[in-house]
């Protein structure tokens, strides 16, 4: 549903005039109290909203790796350019000069490709992280099924305290627990 204006006037302590406040108000807004959601379903929302944001922060990362690598190969076509025009000058015509800014540049394309060998390894470092933590996780959720299948099947009879239902409600990173 489309929100609806509500019309809201304020009058302010300080001054004698009056303003009007527009207030959007939807129709369809449901109250937590109000729903029919479940723990689980909140811990299953939350955990794939966990998700996305981890993937998308990896995609930030990979991304930034990307501009640095682009920016680094740039720099270094810019520099084998350079070196390209020294380079076809014939040794004889050569000045001193020359031959020492052919040295420089050589030397800034070599730390240039040293650091983008860095960057490759940062990516795949990172890439190997990832892949291990998913698995991880995978494991972890595997794990937890299991043990809530096995739990709900040999689920006593007797009822539950107080203080296991707030454990079961909170779980293990309640602040009270």
């Amino acid at each position: 549903n489309p929100p609806t204006k509500t019309h809201v006037d304020s009058h302010s302590n300080s001054c004698s005039h009056r303003s009007t406040r527009w207030i959007l108000v939807w129709d369809d807004v449901v109250s937590m109290a109000d729903s029919t959601v479940t723990a689980d379903d909140i811990e299953g929302e939350l955990f794939k909203i966990e998700r996305i944001r981890d993937i998308l922060v990896r995609r930030e990362s990979e991304l930034r790796y990307m501009m640095d690598d682009i920016q680094l190969c740039k720099e270094i076509t810019r520099l084998k350019k350079e070196l390209h025009k020294l380079v076809s000058i014939p040794d004889k015509d050569k000045s001193a000069e020359d031959r020492q800014k052919e040295d420089e540049l050589l030397q800034q394309i070599h730390k240039l490709v040293e650091t983008r060998d860095f960057l490759v390894d940062d990516v795949e470092f990172e890439r190997l992280r990832y892949v291990s933590i998913s698995m991880l996780l995978m494991s972890c959720i595997l794990l937890s099924a299991d043990l809530t299948s096995r739990a709900q099947q040999t689920s006593s009879p007797f009822t539950k305290t107080g203080l296991t239902l707030l454990k079961e409600c909170c779980g293990f990173t309640c602040s009270i627990m």
